[in-house]
C-alpha cells in the first residue's frame, strides 16, 4: 500500500487532521475558495488520466459508505483477496487508491417492529474487526482522524465504522456509548422506514413529525461522545430538526442533489444543501444511477409499476419464480437505463457552485446499490475516473484533495474536538 501521509499533509484541510492526531488545537472554519484550474507552464497537453492516478496515490481517499458488511452477511467473502462479485475487495481497493472506506453497519428498517436491531448489528461489527484481524498487514480499524493517519504511515487501509439506521439502539440512550466504545463513529438516525429516533424520506407515515424526542437526545450524546449525526436518509423536517439540536456540524453520508432528482426526498434539496454547510456540514454524493439521474428514476419506476400490476394479477409475491422470469423479459426488452460518470460530476459541481468546494465528498454507496452503478464508476477501482473528471472540468488538485478526504477530516476534527471540550 502506498504512502500518502506527507502529500496529503500538504493540502490546507488536511491540517486539521493533523490536529487530530495530536489534540491539542481546535480547528478553525476553512474559508470558501474559488474553483480554480491548474496553470500548466508548458505547451505540452495535459494527461487528465496520468495525472489522476498520480493523485489517487497521492492524497487520503475516504468514501463514507460502503456496506461490504452487509454484502459478507449474505454470502462470506474474503475481500482481502480478489472477489469475484462486489464492489469491493482489497486489490481493487489499492487499485483505486481508495485508503478509508466507512464500512457501513446497516440494519433493515424492519428490524425495528420484529427486533433484532441490535443483534444484527453486533454481527456486522463483530464481522469488521474480523476483517482487520485476519489481514492485519491490509487492513486496520480506524477510531479517530489520528488513526487513520497513523495506518497511513504503516501502508493500511483503514476501516472506520458507520452505523446505517439507529433502531439497534432500542431505546437506550447507553446504548449510544455502547457503540461508540465498539467503533462506530457516525450514525444514520433512520433508513427506510421511520424508526423510534426519525422520521424517515421513504416513508410516509411520519410519527415522529421529524425527529423524536429521544432522537433529540441521541443527538446530544452523539455531541457528547465525539460521533458525527448522519441525516441521510431522513425526512425533510428532520433534517431540520437536527441541525437544530446539533451543536456541531453535520453529514449527509450518501446522498445526492435532489435539484437533479425533483421530488425525490432522500436527496437533499439546495436549501438543505446550503443549511448543512451554513453549520460547517458535508454532503457526501451517492453513486447510485437512481440517485443522481431522473431518466434512470423514471427507467425503474416504469419496470417497479409493471412488476407490481403482474403480481396483482397473478396473485403472487416478488419472490415468486414467475416474478423472476417476467423481470428477466422485462429487462430483456427495457433494458435498465445507467447514469454515468459525467452525471455523477455533476451533482459535484451543483453542491460546490452553490455552497463551495469544502462541503462536499464522496459516499458511493458501493455494495448497497446492487448493479445499479454508473457506467465509469462500477467499483472501489474506479475512483481515479472521478478524479480525472474533475480535472477535465478545472479543478485544482488542493480542490480535489479536499473532496477525496480533506472535507471529512475537517469535520471529523470538529466533532471530536468539541466532545473533548466537554
Amino acid at each position: 500500500m502506498k504512502n500518502k501521509f506527507i502529500n496529503t499533509l500538504v493540502v490546507a484541510l488536511s491540517f486539521t487532521a493533523l490536529a487530530a492526531c495530536q489534540q491539542e488545537e481546535s480547528v478553525p472554519e476553512p474559508a470558501k475558495t474559488e474553483v480554480v484550474a491548474e496553470v500548466e507552464v508548458s505547451d505540452k497537453p495535459v494527461d487528465f488520466s496520468a495525472k489522476a492516478e498520480e493523485i489517487s496515490k497521492k492524497y487520503i481517499i475516504a468514501d463514507t459508505h460502503i456496506d461490504v458488511p452487509h454484502r459478507l452477511l449474505e454470502k462470506y467473502d474474503d475481500v482481502s483477496e480478489v472477489t469475484e462479485s462486489g464492489d469491493f475487495d482489497y486489490p481493487r481497493a489499492v487499485k483505486g487508491g481508495l485508503d478509508a472506506p466507512f464500512m457501513s453497519i446497516y440494519t433493515p428498517a424492519d428490524l425495528e417492529e420484529k427486533g433484532g436491531s441490535k443483534e444484527q448489528a453486533e454481527k456486522l461489527i463483530d464481522m469488521v474487526e474480523k476483517m482487520a484481524q485476519d489481514a492485519p498487514d491490509k487492513f486496520a480499524l480506524a477510531m479517530s482522524p489520528g488513526d487513520l493517519l497513523r495506518n497511513f504511515r504503516q501502508g493500511l487501509i483503514s476501516l472506520p465504522m458507520g452505523m446505517e439506521n439507529g433502531s439497534p439502539l432500542e431505546g437506550e440512550l447507553s446504548n449510544v456509548e455502547y457503540f461508540f466504545e465498539r467503533g462506530i463513529r457516525y450514525i444514520t438516525l433512520a433508513h427506510s422506514l421511520s424508526n423510534h429516533l426519525s422520521d424517515s424520506s421513504y416513508d410516509e407515515a411520519r410519527p415522529n413529525d421529524g425527529l423524536s424526542d429521544f432522537g433529540r437526545e441521541v443527538v446530544k450524546e452523539m455531541n457528547r461522545l465525539g460521533m458525527m449525526v448522519d441525516v441521510s436518509h431522513l425526512s425533510d423536517k428532520a433534517f431540520y430538526d437536527v441541525l437544530e439540536v446539533s451543536e456541531v456540524p453535520v453529514i449527509a453520508s450518501h446522498s445526492s442533489a435532489r435539484h437533479f432528482t425533483p421530488g425525490f426526498e432522500r436527496n437533499m434539496s439546495d436549501e438543505m444543501i446550503k443549511a448543512l454547510a451554513d453549520k460547517g456540514g458535508v454532503i457526501f454524493i451517492n453513486f447510485g444511477s437512481t440517485f443522481v439521474s431522473q431518466a434512470s428514476r423514471d427507467n425503474y419506476d416504469a419496470f417497479k409499476e409493471a412488476r407490481q400490476t403482474f403480481m396483482d394479477e397473478n396473485g403472487v409475491s416478488v419472490e415468486h419464480e414467475s416474478v423472476m422470469n417476467f423481470t428477466k423479459q422485462y429487462r430483456e426488452e427495457k433494458p435498465f437505463e445507467f447514469a454515468d460518470l459525467n452525471i455523477v460530476l455533476d451533482h459535484f459541481d451543483h453542491v460546490i457552485k452553490l455552497v463551495g468546494v469544502e462541503y462536499v465528498g464522496i459516499g458511493s454507496d458501493y455494495d448497497g446499490v446492487g448493479d445499479s452503478l454508473p457506467t465509469g464508476l462500477k467499483d472501489v477501482a474506479t475512483y481515479p475516473n472521478l478524479i480525472e473528471g474533475l480535472l477535465v472540468r478545472g479543478y485544482s488538485e488542493e480542490d480535489i484533495a479536499k473532496i477525496l478526504s480533506g472535507n471529512l477530516l475537517r469535520v471529523w476534527t470538529q466533532v471530536e474536538n468539541h466532545a473533548q471540550q466537554q
